[in-house]
Protein backbone atom coordinates (compact mmCIF):
# COMPACT_ATOMS: atom_id res chain seq x y z
CA UNK A 1 0.00 0.00 0.00
CA UNK A 2 1.67 3.31 -0.88
CA UNK A 3 2.16 5.44 1.85
CA UNK A 4 -0.05 8.40 3.78
CA UNK A 5 1.56 10.49 6.12
CA UNK A 6 -2.00 11.37 7.84
CA UNK A 7 -2.37 10.37 11.30
CA UNK A 8 -5.84 9.71 11.98
CA UNK A 9 -7.97 10.35 15.63
CA UNK A 10 -8.42 7.38 17.62
CA UNK A 11 -11.80 6.26 17.08
CA UNK A 12 -13.73 6.89 20.54
CA UNK A 13 -17.29 7.10 19.61
CA UNK A 14 -20.38 4.35 18.96
CA UNK A 15 -18.99 0.53 19.56
CA UNK A 16 -19.62 -1.64 16.43
CA UNK A 17 -22.61 -3.55 17.78
CA UNK A 18 -24.15 -0.82 19.20
CA UNK A 19 -23.96 1.25 15.61
CA UNK A 20 -25.74 -2.09 13.99
CA UNK A 21 -28.26 -2.19 16.74
CA UNK A 22 -29.18 1.20 16.06
CA UNK A 23 -29.07 1.25 12.17
CA UNK A 24 -31.55 -2.22 12.38
CA UNK A 25 -33.67 0.03 14.73
CA UNK A 26 -33.66 3.15 13.37
CA UNK A 27 -32.78 3.67 10.04
CA UNK A 28 -33.80 2.60 6.18
CA UNK A 29 -34.88 -0.63 6.17
CA UNK A 30 -33.19 -1.20 2.82
CA UNK A 31 -29.68 -2.86 2.85
CA UNK A 32 -27.39 -0.47 0.95
CA UNK A 33 -24.25 -1.02 2.84
CA UNK A 34 -21.60 -2.92 1.01
CA UNK A 35 -19.64 -5.97 2.50
CA UNK A 36 -20.60 -8.93 4.58
CA UNK A 37 -19.26 -6.78 7.67
CA UNK A 38 -20.43 -2.82 6.55
CA UNK A 39 -17.55 -0.32 7.23
CA UNK A 40 -17.47 1.85 9.79
CA UNK A 41 -15.93 4.99 8.72
CA UNK A 42 -14.25 7.01 10.80
CA UNK A 43 -12.03 10.10 9.11
CA UNK A 44 -11.11 10.65 5.76
CA UNK A 45 -7.55 12.32 4.02
CA UNK A 46 -7.88 12.95 0.52
CA UNK A 47 -7.71 9.72 -1.37
CA UNK A 48 -7.81 7.89 1.97
CA UNK A 49 -10.86 6.57 4.75
CA UNK A 50 -9.89 5.10 8.02
CA UNK A 51 -12.56 2.52 9.52
CA UNK A 52 -12.97 2.80 13.54
CA UNK A 53 -10.38 0.42 14.27
CA UNK A 54 -7.61 2.00 12.46
CA UNK A 55 -8.10 0.37 9.05
CA UNK A 56 -6.54 2.29 6.26
CA UNK A 57 -8.58 1.78 2.70
CA UNK A 58 -7.49 4.18 -0.62
CA UNK A 59 -10.98 4.99 -1.71
CA UNK A 60 -11.55 4.95 -5.88
CA UNK A 61 -15.21 5.65 -5.35
CA UNK A 62 -14.91 8.65 -3.61
CA UNK A 63 -18.64 8.40 -1.86
CA UNK A 64 -20.64 7.56 -4.89
CA UNK A 65 -18.20 9.93 -7.17
CA UNK A 66 -18.97 13.09 -5.00
CA UNK A 67 -15.49 13.89 -3.35
CA UNK A 68 -14.16 15.36 -6.11
CA UNK A 69 -10.57 17.16 -4.47
CA UNK A 70 -10.13 14.59 -1.55
CA UNK A 71 -11.39 13.75 1.67
CA UNK A 72 -11.29 16.84 4.10
CA UNK A 73 -8.61 19.07 1.53
CA UNK A 74 -6.88 21.47 3.45
CA UNK A 75 -8.18 24.65 1.68
CA UNK A 76 -11.77 23.29 1.72
CA UNK A 77 -11.55 22.46 5.08
CA UNK A 78 -10.16 26.38 5.86
CA UNK A 79 -12.86 27.73 4.10
CA UNK A 80 -15.67 25.84 5.41
CA UNK A 81 -14.31 26.84 8.88
CA UNK A 82 -14.21 30.53 8.16
CA UNK A 83 -17.45 30.48 7.03
CA UNK A 84 -19.07 28.71 9.65
CA UNK A 85 -17.82 31.32 12.28
CA UNK A 86 -19.58 33.93 10.06
CA UNK A 87 -22.62 32.50 8.55
CA UNK A 88 -24.01 29.57 8.44
CA UNK A 89 -27.42 29.81 6.78
CA UNK A 90 -30.10 32.80 5.59
CA UNK A 91 -32.38 31.86 2.76
CA UNK A 92 -32.05 33.34 -0.76
CA UNK A 93 -34.73 36.36 0.00
CA UNK A 94 -31.47 37.88 1.81
CA UNK A 95 -28.27 38.74 -0.40
CA UNK A 96 -24.87 37.37 0.78
CA UNK A 97 -21.85 37.33 -0.67
CA UNK A 98 -20.61 33.65 -1.15
CA UNK A 99 -24.02 33.23 -3.01
CA UNK A 100 -22.93 35.84 -6.10
CA UNK A 101 -19.80 35.20 -5.51
CA UNK A 102 -20.17 31.61 -6.27
CA UNK A 103 -22.98 32.24 -9.20
CA UNK A 104 -20.33 34.43 -11.10
CA UNK A 105 -17.55 31.60 -10.72
CA UNK A 106 -19.74 28.58 -12.11
CA UNK A 107 -21.56 30.73 -14.98
CA UNK A 108 -17.73 31.68 -15.97
CA UNK A 109 -16.74 27.67 -16.86
CA UNK A 110 -20.35 27.61 -18.98
CA UNK A 111 -20.85 28.37 -22.43
CA UNK A 112 -23.27 31.07 -23.78
CA UNK A 113 -26.34 31.21 -23.06
CA UNK A 114 -25.89 28.94 -19.88
CA UNK A 115 -25.99 31.82 -17.20
CA UNK A 116 -28.82 31.67 -15.15
CA UNK A 117 -28.33 29.46 -11.84
CA UNK A 118 -30.66 28.06 -9.76
CA UNK A 119 -29.16 26.86 -6.89
CA UNK A 120 -30.88 23.23 -4.63
CA UNK A 121 -29.42 20.76 -2.52
CA UNK A 122 -29.18 17.32 -4.48
CA UNK A 123 -28.91 15.89 -7.80
CA UNK A 124 -32.23 14.48 -7.57
CA UNK A 125 -33.77 17.93 -6.69
CA UNK A 126 -31.50 19.56 -9.43
CA UNK A 127 -33.21 17.14 -11.92
CA UNK A 128 -37.10 17.20 -10.79
CA UNK A 129 -36.61 21.41 -11.20
CA UNK A 130 -34.88 20.63 -14.96
CA UNK A 131 -38.39 18.42 -15.77
CA UNK A 132 -40.12 21.53 -14.68
CA UNK A 133 -38.42 24.09 -16.32
CA UNK A 134 -38.42 21.82 -19.68
CA UNK A 135 -42.26 21.18 -19.31
CA UNK A 136 -42.83 25.13 -18.88
CA UNK A 137 -40.82 26.31 -21.84
CA UNK A 138 -42.27 23.51 -24.11
CA UNK A 139 -45.86 23.58 -23.04
CA UNK A 140 -45.66 19.65 -23.36
CA UNK A 141 -45.27 16.82 -21.06
CA UNK A 142 -43.51 13.65 -22.38
CA UNK A 143 -39.71 13.32 -21.67
CA UNK A 144 -37.22 10.55 -22.79
CA UNK A 145 -34.29 9.47 -21.37
CA UNK A 146 -32.47 6.15 -21.90
CA UNK A 147 -32.74 2.46 -20.45
CA UNK A 148 -30.05 2.35 -17.48
CA UNK A 149 -30.10 5.67 -16.82
CA UNK A 150 -30.60 6.73 -13.22
CA UNK A 151 -31.71 10.83 -12.66
CA UNK A 152 -32.41 10.52 -9.29
CA UNK A 153 -35.00 8.41 -6.48
CA UNK A 154 -37.59 11.24 -6.02
CA UNK A 155 -40.78 10.77 -7.09
CA UNK A 156 -40.41 13.15 -10.42
CA UNK A 157 -37.02 11.45 -11.15
CA UNK A 158 -37.82 7.95 -10.63
CA UNK A 159 -39.80 8.19 -14.28
CA UNK A 160 -36.54 9.20 -15.58
CA UNK A 161 -34.13 6.69 -13.67
CA UNK A 162 -34.51 2.84 -15.59
CA UNK A 163 -32.64 0.72 -13.23
CA UNK A 164 -34.73 -2.32 -12.29
CA UNK A 165 -34.45 -1.72 -8.35
CA UNK A 166 -35.41 2.00 -8.44
CA UNK A 167 -38.33 1.32 -10.42
CA UNK A 168 -41.89 1.32 -8.61
CA UNK A 169 -45.35 0.13 -8.90
CA UNK A 170 -46.29 3.23 -7.11
CA UNK A 171 -47.35 5.64 -9.39
CA UNK A 172 -44.78 8.01 -9.89
CA UNK A 173 -42.37 10.32 -12.80
CA UNK A 174 -45.70 10.39 -15.31
CA UNK A 175 -44.76 10.92 -18.91
CA UNK A 176 -41.32 9.86 -18.82
CA UNK A 177 -40.71 7.31 -21.79
CA UNK A 178 -37.70 4.76 -21.91
CA UNK A 179 -35.45 4.68 -25.16
CA UNK A 180 -32.40 2.00 -26.06
CA UNK A 181 -29.42 2.60 -24.69
CA UNK A 182 -26.93 2.55 -27.24
CA UNK A 183 -24.57 0.41 -25.32
CA UNK A 184 -21.61 -0.62 -27.89
CA UNK A 185 -20.64 -3.29 -25.35
CA UNK A 186 -23.85 -5.19 -24.47
CA UNK A 187 -26.31 -3.85 -26.99
CA UNK A 188 -26.66 -5.12 -29.97
CA UNK A 189 -24.60 -3.02 -31.89
CA UNK A 190 -20.90 -1.94 -31.19
CA UNK A 191 -17.23 -2.76 -32.30
CA UNK A 192 -13.45 -1.37 -31.71
CA UNK A 193 -14.07 2.21 -33.58
CA UNK A 194 -17.18 3.18 -31.79
CA UNK A 195 -16.23 4.94 -27.82
CA UNK A 196 -14.65 7.97 -27.57
CA UNK A 197 -11.96 6.83 -25.15
CA UNK A 198 -8.26 5.36 -25.21
CA UNK A 199 -9.90 1.76 -24.98
CA UNK A 200 -12.63 0.28 -27.56
CA UNK A 201 -14.55 -2.84 -27.03
CA UNK A 202 -13.17 -6.29 -28.43
CA UNK A 203 -16.23 -6.38 -30.40
CA UNK A 204 -15.20 -6.22 -34.01
CA UNK A 205 -16.56 -3.84 -36.48
CA UNK A 206 -16.57 -2.71 -40.52
CA UNK A 207 -16.49 1.16 -39.73
CA UNK A 208 -14.74 3.83 -41.40
CA UNK A 209 -12.99 6.27 -39.93
CA UNK A 210 -15.68 9.11 -40.06
CA UNK A 211 -19.10 6.38 -39.97
CA UNK A 212 -20.21 4.62 -37.15
CA UNK A 213 -22.46 2.06 -38.31
CA UNK A 214 -23.69 0.93 -34.29
CA UNK A 215 -24.27 5.01 -34.55
CA UNK A 216 -26.75 4.94 -37.14
CA UNK A 217 -28.86 1.82 -36.05
CA UNK A 218 -29.20 3.04 -32.53
CA UNK A 219 -30.37 6.61 -33.77
CA UNK A 220 -32.90 4.40 -35.63
CA UNK A 221 -34.62 3.30 -32.56
CA UNK A 222 -34.20 7.13 -31.21
CA UNK A 223 -36.46 8.11 -33.71
CA UNK A 224 -38.50 4.39 -33.84
CA UNK A 225 -39.21 6.10 -30.00
CA UNK A 226 -40.25 9.46 -31.41
CA UNK A 227 -42.61 8.22 -34.01
CA UNK A 228 -44.12 5.56 -31.83
CA UNK A 229 -44.15 6.26 -27.99
CA UNK A 230 -44.01 9.63 -27.34
CA UNK A 231 -46.58 12.90 -28.77
CA UNK A 232 -45.88 14.96 -31.49
CA UNK A 233 -44.20 17.38 -29.66
CA UNK A 234 -42.08 16.27 -26.45
CA UNK A 235 -40.85 18.32 -23.43
CA UNK A 236 -36.96 16.84 -23.43
CA UNK A 237 -34.55 14.37 -23.17
CA UNK A 238 -32.66 13.56 -20.51
CA UNK A 239 -28.86 12.32 -20.85
CA UNK A 240 -25.89 11.66 -18.66
CA UNK A 241 -22.40 12.10 -21.27
CA UNK A 242 -21.43 9.08 -19.31
CA UNK A 243 -24.08 6.85 -17.80
CA UNK A 244 -22.92 6.12 -14.05
CA UNK A 245 -25.05 4.05 -12.17
CA UNK A 246 -24.99 1.66 -15.23
CA UNK A 247 -21.65 1.00 -14.69
CA UNK A 248 -19.96 3.85 -17.05
CA UNK A 249 -22.01 3.08 -20.07
CA UNK A 250 -20.41 5.20 -23.47
CA UNK A 251 -22.24 5.93 -26.19
CA UNK A 252 -20.91 5.90 -29.75
CA UNK A 253 -19.62 8.81 -31.29
CA UNK A 254 -21.35 11.27 -32.62
CA UNK A 255 -24.73 10.07 -30.90
CA UNK A 256 -25.62 12.58 -28.53
CA UNK A 257 -25.05 15.29 -31.41
CA UNK A 258 -27.86 13.69 -33.77
CA UNK A 259 -30.14 12.78 -31.22
CA UNK A 260 -30.51 16.51 -29.70
CA UNK A 261 -30.90 17.44 -33.35
CA UNK A 262 -34.19 15.31 -33.40
CA UNK A 263 -35.28 16.10 -29.96
CA UNK A 264 -35.09 19.77 -30.88
CA UNK A 265 -37.26 19.48 -34.04
CA UNK A 266 -40.28 17.95 -31.87
CA UNK A 267 -39.79 21.21 -30.31
CA UNK A 268 -37.63 19.71 -26.89
CA UNK A 269 -35.26 20.71 -24.84
CA UNK A 270 -31.84 18.73 -24.28
CA UNK A 271 -31.05 18.39 -20.56
CA UNK A 272 -27.20 17.24 -19.62
CA UNK A 273 -27.19 15.29 -16.42
CA UNK A 274 -23.41 16.28 -15.01
CA UNK A 275 -24.48 15.28 -11.44
CA UNK A 276 -21.27 12.14 -11.82
CA UNK A 277 -19.33 13.67 -15.32
CA UNK A 278 -18.79 17.24 -14.35
CA UNK A 279 -16.05 19.68 -12.79
CA UNK A 280 -13.36 18.18 -14.66
CA UNK A 281 -13.88 14.22 -14.00
CA UNK A 282 -13.26 13.27 -17.35
CA UNK A 283 -10.43 14.69 -17.72
CA UNK A 284 -10.51 15.88 -21.27
CA UNK A 285 -12.83 18.66 -20.75
CA UNK A 286 -14.67 20.20 -18.08
CA UNK A 287 -18.26 19.03 -18.69
CA UNK A 288 -18.96 15.67 -20.32
CA UNK A 289 -21.41 17.30 -22.59
CA UNK A 290 -18.70 19.33 -24.33
CA UNK A 291 -16.94 15.71 -25.15
CA UNK A 292 -19.95 14.89 -26.92
CA UNK A 293 -19.70 18.58 -29.20
CA UNK A 294 -23.38 19.11 -28.10
CA UNK A 295 -24.78 22.63 -26.56
CA UNK A 296 -27.84 21.68 -23.92
CA UNK A 297 -30.56 23.73 -23.45
CA UNK A 298 -30.19 22.66 -19.81
CA UNK A 299 -27.26 21.55 -17.57
CA UNK A 300 -27.69 19.62 -13.76
CA UNK A 301 -25.33 19.12 -11.62
CA UNK A 302 -24.24 17.99 -7.75
CA UNK A 303 -22.44 15.86 -6.47
CA UNK A 304 -18.32 16.96 -7.17
CA UNK A 305 -19.67 20.37 -7.29
CA UNK A 306 -19.57 20.59 -3.39
CA UNK A 307 -16.98 17.92 -2.68
CA UNK A 308 -19.39 15.79 -0.75
CA UNK A 309 -21.51 18.92 1.31
CA UNK A 310 -24.84 18.90 0.08
CA UNK A 311 -24.97 21.05 -3.02
CA UNK A 312 -26.38 21.26 -6.32
CA UNK A 313 -27.57 23.40 -9.15
CA UNK A 314 -29.11 24.48 -12.64
CA UNK A 315 -28.15 25.87 -14.82
CA UNK A 316 -30.02 27.24 -18.21
CA UNK A 317 -30.73 29.92 -20.77
CA UNK A 318 -32.10 33.28 -19.81
CA UNK A 319 -35.34 32.21 -22.29
CA UNK A 320 -36.52 28.78 -20.05
CA UNK A 321 -35.36 30.64 -17.02
CA UNK A 322 -38.30 33.12 -17.50
CA UNK A 323 -40.65 30.73 -19.04
CA UNK A 324 -40.36 28.91 -15.38
CA UNK A 325 -41.30 32.03 -14.00
CA UNK A 326 -43.90 32.66 -15.84
CA UNK A 327 -44.99 29.47 -14.49
CA UNK A 328 -43.91 29.37 -11.47
CA UNK A 329 -42.87 31.04 -7.63
CA UNK A 330 -39.58 29.23 -7.60
CA UNK A 331 -37.92 29.34 -4.16
CA UNK A 332 -35.86 26.91 -2.19
CA UNK A 333 -35.17 27.33 1.67
CA UNK A 334 -31.43 25.91 1.19
CA UNK A 335 -30.56 26.70 -2.35
CA UNK A 336 -27.61 29.26 -2.44
CA UNK A 337 -26.69 28.23 1.70
CA UNK A 338 -23.56 30.99 2.26
CA UNK A 339 -21.60 27.42 3.67
CA UNK A 340 -22.20 25.31 0.15
CA UNK A 341 -21.47 28.48 -2.07
CA UNK A 342 -18.22 29.04 0.02
CA UNK A 343 -16.79 25.32 -0.32
CA UNK A 344 -18.28 25.30 -3.84
CA UNK A 345 -16.05 28.18 -4.67
CA UNK A 346 -13.23 26.53 -2.99
CA UNK A 347 -13.56 23.83 -4.86
CA UNK A 348 -13.87 25.49 -8.09
CA UNK A 349 -10.45 27.14 -7.11
CA UNK A 350 -8.73 23.93 -6.03
CA UNK A 351 -9.43 21.80 -9.24
CA UNK A 352 -7.78 24.80 -10.80
CA UNK A 353 -5.12 25.45 -8.70
CA UNK A 354 -4.04 21.79 -8.31
CA UNK A 355 -4.17 20.97 -11.97
CA UNK A 356 -6.72 18.69 -11.03
CA UNK A 357 -8.60 17.69 -14.44
CA UNK A 358 -5.38 18.02 -16.16
CA UNK A 359 -4.32 14.85 -13.39
CA UNK A 360 -7.54 13.36 -14.01
CA UNK A 361 -6.94 13.01 -17.65
CA UNK A 362 -3.30 11.83 -17.72
CA UNK A 363 -3.86 9.66 -14.26
CA UNK A 364 -7.04 8.58 -15.40
CA UNK A 365 -5.77 7.07 -19.06
CA UNK A 366 -2.96 5.90 -17.32
CA UNK A 367 -5.19 3.91 -14.91
CA UNK A 368 -7.57 2.71 -17.85
CA UNK A 369 -4.83 1.29 -20.09
CA UNK A 370 -3.33 -0.16 -16.81
CA UNK A 371 -6.71 -2.35 -16.26
CA UNK A 372 -7.12 -3.05 -20.10
CA UNK A 373 -4.53 -4.99 -19.64
CA UNK A 374 -6.05 -7.43 -17.27
CA UNK A 375 -8.93 -7.39 -19.87
CA UNK A 376 -6.67 -9.60 -21.92
CA UNK A 377 -5.23 -11.16 -18.99
CA UNK A 378 -8.62 -12.49 -17.82
CA UNK A 379 -11.69 -14.24 -19.31
CA UNK A 380 -14.32 -12.88 -16.67
CA UNK A 381 -12.87 -8.99 -17.72
CA UNK A 382 -15.30 -8.24 -20.37
CA UNK A 383 -15.22 -4.81 -20.70
CA UNK A 384 -13.01 -1.87 -19.35
CA UNK A 385 -14.05 1.32 -20.83
CA UNK A 386 -14.22 5.36 -19.44
CA UNK A 387 -12.79 8.23 -19.92
CA UNK A 388 -10.94 10.10 -17.04
CA UNK A 389 -11.30 9.12 -13.47
CA UNK A 390 -14.29 7.41 -14.20
CA UNK A 391 -13.91 3.59 -14.94
CA UNK A 392 -15.79 0.88 -15.57
CA UNK A 393 -14.81 -2.73 -15.66
CA UNK A 394 -17.59 -5.07 -16.71
CA UNK A 395 -17.49 -8.80 -15.45
CA UNK A 396 -19.27 -11.61 -17.58
CA UNK A 397 -19.13 -15.43 -17.41
CA UNK A 398 -17.03 -15.52 -21.07
CA UNK A 399 -16.27 -12.89 -23.20
CA UNK A 400 -18.31 -14.76 -26.19
CA UNK A 401 -21.63 -15.11 -24.46
CA UNK A 402 -20.95 -11.58 -22.72
CA UNK A 403 -23.13 -12.96 -20.00
CA UNK A 404 -23.31 -11.21 -16.12
CA UNK A 405 -20.90 -13.07 -13.97
CA UNK A 406 -23.09 -14.29 -11.27
CA UNK A 407 -23.54 -11.78 -8.42
CA UNK A 408 -22.18 -13.96 -5.75
CA UNK A 409 -18.87 -14.03 -7.38
CA UNK A 410 -18.50 -10.56 -7.70
CA UNK A 411 -19.52 -10.01 -4.47
CA UNK A 412 -16.55 -12.03 -3.30
CA UNK A 413 -14.33 -10.13 -5.97
CA UNK A 414 -15.46 -7.08 -4.27
CA UNK A 415 -14.81 -8.40 -0.76
CA UNK A 416 -11.56 -9.28 -1.58
CA UNK A 417 -9.97 -5.87 -2.75
CA UNK A 418 -11.99 -4.20 0.53
CA UNK A 419 -10.09 -6.71 2.28
CA UNK A 420 -6.46 -5.88 0.75
CA UNK A 421 -7.25 -1.70 1.18
CA UNK A 422 -9.48 -0.92 -2.04
CA UNK A 423 -12.77 0.53 -1.93
CA UNK A 424 -14.06 0.32 -5.48
CA UNK A 425 -17.99 0.59 -6.52
CA UNK A 426 -20.43 -1.53 -7.93
CA UNK A 427 -23.08 -0.64 -10.79
CA UNK A 428 -24.89 -1.92 -14.01
CA UNK A 429 -28.47 -3.70 -14.55
CA UNK A 430 -27.21 -7.05 -12.73
CA UNK A 431 -24.79 -5.15 -10.59
CA UNK A 432 -21.59 -6.81 -12.61
CA UNK A 433 -19.94 -3.91 -13.21
CA UNK A 434 -17.12 -2.42 -10.64
CA UNK A 435 -17.26 1.50 -11.60
CA UNK A 436 -13.83 3.02 -10.76
CA UNK A 437 -14.32 7.23 -9.46
CA UNK A 438 -11.86 8.36 -6.94
CA UNK A 439 -10.79 11.90 -5.95
CA UNK A 440 -9.42 13.93 -8.99
CA UNK A 441 -5.74 14.12 -6.36
CA UNK A 442 -5.05 10.39 -7.52
CA UNK A 443 -1.23 9.69 -8.17
CA UNK A 444 0.29 7.03 -10.53
CA UNK A 445 1.58 4.85 -7.54
CA UNK A 446 -2.09 4.22 -6.01
CA UNK A 447 -3.05 3.52 -9.35
CA UNK A 448 -0.31 0.66 -9.54
CA UNK A 449 -1.91 -0.33 -5.90
CA UNK A 450 -5.42 -0.79 -6.91
CA UNK A 451 -4.35 -2.68 -10.16
CA UNK A 452 -2.30 -4.62 -8.68
CA UNK A 453 -4.85 -5.44 -5.77
CA UNK A 454 -7.70 -5.74 -8.30
CA UNK A 455 -5.32 -8.04 -10.05
CA UNK A 456 -4.90 -10.10 -7.06
CA UNK A 457 -8.46 -9.86 -6.12
CA UNK A 458 -9.17 -11.82 -9.55
CA UNK A 459 -6.72 -14.55 -8.94
CA UNK A 460 -8.00 -15.61 -5.94
CA UNK A 461 -11.51 -16.11 -7.73
CA UNK A 462 -10.08 -18.04 -10.41
CA UNK A 463 -8.13 -20.33 -7.91
CA UNK A 464 -11.54 -20.95 -5.87
CA UNK A 465 -13.37 -21.68 -9.00
CA UNK A 466 -10.43 -23.90 -9.77
CA UNK A 467 -11.27 -25.83 -6.20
Amino acid sequence: MPPCDFIPEKYKTLAYNRVLEIHKQNLSPVSAEYFQKPLLLHQGHMEWLFDAEGNRYLDFFSGIVTVSVGHCHPKVNAVAQKQLSRLWHTSSVFFHPPMHEYAEKLSAILPEPLKVIFLTNSGSEANDLAMLMARAHSNSTDIISFRGAYHGCSPYTLGLTNVGPFKTSIPSGMNCQATMCPDVFRGPWGGSHCRDSPVQTIRKCSCAADCCQAKDQYIEQFKETLNTTVAKSIAGFFAEPIQGVNGVVQYPKGFLKEAFQLVRERGGVCIADEVQTGFGRLGSHFWGFQTHDVLPDIVTMAKGIGNGFPMAAVVTTPEIAKSLAKHLFHFNTFGGNPMACAIGSAVLEVIKEDSLQENSQEVGTYMLLKFANLRDEFEIVGDVRGKGLMIGIEMVKDKVSRQPLPREEVNQIHENCKDMGLLIGRGGIFSQTFRIAPSLCITKPEVDFAVEVFRSALIEHMERKAK
